[in-house]
């Protein structure tokens, strides 16, 4: 697991490093607050040991700031120090660590407590990856995207990189449902799922079930032609399973309509707008007839 380690001094964090090291961690090492901040963000620790005595941010304070931060919240925060009141240790739990390691270190206790921390952060991403994924087709589900968006949003909006989205909507469902039957519709939502899914190849592709009958993708693309080839490649995949839709008005089998949205993105500008601009283009898509793609750049 990764371990991000910030101390002021690099002796001390040479002696942390090599307890860590030791028992096969992964360590990024940082002498300052917002250093750590920045990092944070970029390479998700499973774990942060934190020295509370820092100039400029302190411990305290970089604490605080990345309980702020609803991607950095739930990585749990310990404490070293050579504050040793209870006062200080009550300060530093409140602020959101999840434990208080005195220096001078002994290696057998911080060792045993950053196994335990690690090992409860394990179970934690084991029942939150449970709660990410939809039951019935085996996707992530929205809680899933809307916690993916936020990272991407603010990732790309860090580097002015752009970032595709493609809400989609499976054709004149309700009819489906009601010509061919519920179990039908379940069976037809987790075909149309596993074929978004496999035909998004790339690493840091990603599809989610939005509700009901609608699902989103998220790509990163640099043009407008590579979210609309990539749209048109779900769109036909699609259509190649070749469903049976006896109530559709586009063709006799299951088709999509598809919303695409590329943004280059500003810090200032919201997620939620992103999924407002992609649903206006599903929306003219099927004004246009269904079955299509419409795509606009933002």
């Amino acid at each position: 697991m990764r371990i991000l380690i910030v101390d002021d001094l690099p002796d001390n964090l040479r002696v942390l490093s090599k307890m860590m090291i030791d028992d096969g961690h992964r360590i990024s090492a940082v002498t300052s607050g917002a250093q750590a901040l920045r990092l944070a963000e970029t390479i998700m620790p499973d774990l942060i040991l934190l020295d509370v005595m820092m100039p400029e941010l302190d411990g305290y304070q970089t604490c605080a700031a990345l309980k702020a931060n609803p991607l950095l919240k739930p990585i749990p925060v310990i404490f070293i120090t050579a504050l040793t009141s209870v006062e200080d240790e009550t300060r530093g739990l409140a602020t959101g660590a999840v434990d208080y390691i005195v220096k001078p270190f002994n290696e057998a206790i911080v060792k045993q407590r950053v196994r335990t921390h690690l090992e409860l952060k394990h179970q934690r991403d084991l029942l939150e990856r449970l709660a990410q994924v939809d039951g019935l087709t085996g996707i992530p589900n929205r809680r899933a995207l809307d916690q993916r968006l936020e990272q991407e949003w603010r990732r790309a909006a860090r580097a002015g990189a752009r970032l595709g989205l493609a809400m989609i909507d499976i054709d004149h469902f309700k009819p489906f449902n009601d010509a061919h039957g519920h179990l039908q519709g379940d069976d037809c939502l987790r075909r149309v799922a596993g074929v978004l899914d496999e035909t998004l190849k790339r690493a840091g592709d990603f599809v989610a079930r939005y509700g009901g009958e609608e699902f989103v993708c998220l790509v990163s693309v640099e043009t407008s032609e590579g979210l609309g080839q990539i749209a048109e490649q779900l769109r036909m995949a699609v259509e190649a399973l070749r469903i049976p839709h006896a109530a559709s008005a586009a063709l006799p089998w299951v088709t999509v309509s598809i919303g695409a949205v590329l943004c280059e993105l500003a810090p200032q500008t919201a997620a939620s707008a992103f999924l407002e601009q992609a649903d206006v283009q599903l929306y003219l898509a099927k004004q246009a007839g269904r079955n299509q793609v419409c795509l606009a750049c933002g």
